[in-house]
C-alpha cells in the first residue's frame, strides 16, 4: 500500500472504531431502549467486519519497536456494568474460545463488548495522535489476538437472542392453521415418494 492508502484504509478503520465506540455508549446509556440488542448486533458486526478487513492485510509494521504511549486505557468500567444491567439474563453466554476445541466456557457479553472497546479505542488513540501505521498494527494485532475471537462470541450470542426473539413466539390462529396445512402437504408428498 502507498502512504495514501494507508492513511486512507486507517481513515475508514478509524470511523467505524469511533461510530462502534459511540454506538455502545448510547446502548449502555439505555438510549436504544427495546432495541438494545439488535443494535449492538448491528455493531458488533460491523466492527467485527472492520477487523475482518484488517486480517485480510498483510502485516502491519510499526516504524518504532515499542508501541507509543498514549496514554490510560479508557475506564469502560461504567459502561460494562450499565450494559450488564441493560443485558440482564441474556448477559451470560457459553463462548467458544477455539473452534476446533468445542468446550464452551462461561462468558459476559457486557465484559466482552467492554474489551472490545479497550483495544478499539487505544488504537483510535494512535489514530488520533497521527501515527496511522501504528493505529493499523494495534487494531490488527488486539483484533487476530483477542476481540476477533470474543467478538466472534458476542456475536453469535446476540444473534441467538435476535433470533429466539422473533422465531420463538406463539402463532396466531391463522399462522397456526397455515403451519399445519404445509405440514400435512409435506407429510402426504413424503407417502407418496
Amino acid at each position: 500500500m502507498s502512504d495514501f492508502d494507508v492513511e486512507d484504509f486507517a481513515q475508514q478503520i478509524a470511523d467505524q472504531a469511533e461510530s462502534f465506540l459511540v454506538a455502545i455508549q448510547g446502548v449502555s446509556r439505555g438510549e436504544a431502549g427495546a432495541a438494545a440488542v439488535p443494535l449492538l448486533l448491528l455493531e458488533v458486526s460491523q466492527i467485527m467486519l472492520a477487523g475482518a478487513r484488517l486480517g485480510a492485510q498483510q502485516d502491519f509494521v510499526p516504524e518504532q519497536e515499542f508501541q507509543p504511549d498514549v496514554g490510560p486505557d479508557p475506564d469502560l468500567d461504567r459502561m460494562r456494568l450499565r450494559l450488564a444491567d441493560i443485558l440482564g439474563d441474556v448477559d451470560l453466554y457459553g463462548a467458544t474460545l477455539e473452534p476446533y476445541d468445542p468446550e464452551t466456557t462461561p462468558a459476559r457479553i457486557s465484559d466482552d463488548l467492554s474489551s472490545i472497546a479497550t483495544d478499539v479505542a487505544n488504537g483510535l488513540r494512535h489514530f488520533r495522535d497521527g501515527d496511522h501505521t501504528e493505529a493499523l498494527w494495534w487494531w490488527q494485532y488486539s483484533y487476530l489476538s483477542s476481540w476477533g475471537t470474543s467478538g466472534s462470541g458476542v456475536l453469535s450470542a446476540l444473534h441467538s437472542v435476535v433470533a429466539h426473539s422473533r422465531l420463538d413466539r406463539d402463532l396466531d390462529p391463522i399462522e397456526l392453521e397455515e403451519v399445519q396445512e404445509a405440514s400435512a402437504m409435506l407429510d402426504s408428498a413424503s407417502d407418496r415418494g
